[in-house]
């Protein structure tokens, strides 16, 4: 190897070893930064007779902003834009949150079903009515079916015929149930 290609060989070596070195020491500082601000939080929290949750939870958070930052002051040192892993990171956590939030009402639906097989507030064939408040009638009838996201009602009506009522599970929860479980319950009276 003639001393220009090895000239060449280390200067490219050394472009790519700095940034790397770069990224290191600022997660190294990052760590004893850490360390150091742990120890004036444990202070603290001696000092001032503060709970120990209170230093728990200064110290993850602490923790996850100094990362976070270090992280991205590292990957800066590596040639990655801050912008654009910024715009991915609040991107990726928009979606998320969507997400998260279009999820919730099946899930709680899921887990309000589970609730009501395990509590057993009625049971199949019971007569229920969800109130919306103390004063006004709410929608009442047979239970005839428990399921994940719906607990369904045989609304009995000699006027209107039969109509079938699928209740989330979510508004058992939400909401005040009477129950009758011997019988049928008395028949609704008529506003006034």
């Amino acid at each position: 190897m003639s001393g220009p290609e090895l000239a060449g060989w280390v200067r490219e070596g050394t472009e790519a070893a700095i940034p790397i070195a770069q990224a290191l020491a600022v997660l190294l500082a990052a760590w004893l930064l850490l360390r150091v601000l742990r120890l004036v939080v444990k202070r603290l929290c001696a000092h001032y007779h503060l709970p120990a949750q209170v230093a728990v939870s200064a110290r993850r958070l602490l923790g996850v902003v100094v990362y976070v930052s270090a992280f991205m002051v590292a990957l800066g040192r590596l040639g990655v834009s801050g912008s654009v892993l910024w715009t991915a990171l609040t991107g990726f956590t928009a979606v998320a949150a969507v997400a998260f939030f279009a999820a919730w009402s099946v899930l709680s639906n899921i887990f309000c079903s589970v609730l009501i097989l395990t509590t057993r507030p009625f049971r199949v064939h019971d007569h229920i009515e969800v109130l919306e408040n103390g004063d006004k009638p709410g929608l009442r009838g047979r239970v005839i079916d428990i399921n994940l996201l719906y607990t369904t009602l045989l609304e009995e009506d000699a006027l209107r015929g039969d109509t079938v009522l699928q209740i989330p599970n979510s508004q058992f929860f939400q909401r005040t149930t009477r129950r009758w479980r011997s019988g049928s319950p008395p028949a609704a009276s008529s506003p006034e």
